[in-house]
């Protein structure tokens, strides 16, 4: 297994991992780079899965310092940069491959030149973003061409993602128009997507007929509830629990978003002006080279005592599967996204479903806090609203985890089908 160098590439990875090996006897190499190392292990000392999953360190030829080698703390200026980097790992991953022979190879989606074995490519993305992406690689992604009105670009969007799409097709793609269809060529017979029929029965056929590959949704690889003490009795569990029931918006943009004071200073806003009925958990994180920040410098003045009542700030790390589960819980506010690239795809598709209500703004600017502030009060105050979001929600969740189990079996058949093919025994 080789993903991207991101928690939101790694852990999907490591979760199919952890799941397939329940319904198979194979032997996982999970190759990133070292400083990714200690959270990889962590996942695998966790499931005890030391016997299945072995590391493999990949080496990147770059002027990037190591602790760069990840997405997790690195500025947001250097990201294109750490894909471009990521692409010098080629000849290192090619001595792994020769060193270990495995029998199949299951990729990602920044690195084509993997496929030079069977192998099979995994993307940690939705059907509806990647349908999103093969308009856009076909020159389709004008609103008017869509074929779900639900999704739909607006011209700021679909300026930034022409320049992604430039950016990937030079740096990545060898100028192959294609782009991210690239990896669909090179596949062995399926590709593995992230996600569910339940949610995305429609975009998961359109994007098959349209790239000629089957598709195997492999479940949203959500992590469980920890049942684990520590977990469970942490201050922000304890200060949830003397809420009322669906009372608190939980606030989280992820291990791997950081927020520029601009917006910081607009969510701060949006909070102020919601309705006294709304609490809210809010996890602000700072890249590392600004770890000497504390909340009370990065947050409006006098913000954290105007809010004491009701509402807590972490800078860090929250038992988010936790805090989501509890019944104090009415809304989780967020960049809505496998991944944040064209997150604004995941959000319209989701509230095509019935679960989101996506934050209106003007153009490319910030959101405003006064529109943050009128999306929350919809969730948590006005109940007609809310409750029916949080009735989709539950619905939804409850089909995709009845219909998670057999597409692990599928998935894992068909993997141990490949092993087995390419080994010569069947």
């Amino acid at each position: 297994m080789f993903p991207w160098l991101a928690h939101g590439h790694i852990f999907p990875y490591l979760e199919l991992a952890r799941r397939i090996l329940k319904k198979k006897n194979f032997h996982i190499y999970l190759c990133s780079t070292a400083v990714n190392f200690n959270s990889i292990n962590s996942f695998i000392e966790k499931n005890s899965l030391q016997n299945s999953i072995e590391t493999v360190e990949i080496h990147l030829h770059s002027d990037l310092p190591p602790h760069y080698h990840t997405t997790k703390n690195l500025p947001t200026n250097l990201n294109f940069t750490l894909i471009k980097a990521f692409q010098t790992t080629k000849s290192s991953f090619s001595d792994i491959v020769n060193t270990l022979k495995p029998d199949l190879v299951i990729y990602d989606i920044f690195q084509p030149w993997a496929a030079g074995i069977p192998a099979v490519h995994f993307a940690a993305l939705g059907a509806a973003k990647m349908m999103f992406f093969h308009r856009q690689a076909t020159g389709c992604s004008d609103c008017d061409h869509f074929p779900f009105p639900a999704i739909y670009i607006r011209p700021h969007e679909k300026k930034r993602m022409d320049g992604v799409f430039d950016f990937m097709r030079t740096h990545v793609f060898d100028d192959d128009g294609d782009v991210f269809f690239v990896n669909y060529k090179l596949s062995s017979e399926v590709v593995l997507l992230k996600t569910g029929r339940a949610l995305e029965g429609k975009y998961i056929d359109y994007v098959s007929t349209a790239c000629g590959r089957k598709l195997l949704p492999v479940g949203p690889l959500v992590t469980d509830v920890c049942e684990n003490a520590e977990e469970s009795n942490s201050d922000v569990m304890k200060w949830l629990s003397k809420k009322e029931n669906h009372s608190t918006v939980y606030i989280s943009f992820g291990s791997e978003c950081f927020l520029s004071e601009e917006e910081i200073n607009e969510i701060a806003k949006g909070l102020e002006l919601c309705d006294e009925r709304v609490n809210f958990v809010w996890v602000v994180r700072f890249p590392v080279e600004d770890k000497t920040i504390t909340i009370e410098e990065a947050l409006p003045l006098g913000f954290l005592d105007r809010v004491k009542d009701r509402g807590i700030v972490v800078s860090g790390w929250a038992p988010q599967a936790n805090i989501l589960a509890h019944p104090s819980t009415g809304a989780f506010v967020c960049h809505c996204g496998w991944s944040s690239l064209a997150m604004f795809v995941d959000t319209r598709m989701l509230e095509e479903a019935g679960a989101c209500v996506e934050v209106s703004r003007e153009g490319d600017e910030v959101f405003k806090g006064e529109d943050i502030a009128n999306a929350i009060r919809k969730v948590i105050v006005e109940e007609s609203i809310g409750e029916g979001l949080r009735l989709r929600a539950r619905e939804l969740g409850e089909k995709m985890r009845i219909e998670e189990e057999q597409l692990i079996d599928d998935v894992a058949e068909h993997l141990r089908q490949l092993c087995l093919r390419n080994k010569g025994n069947v």
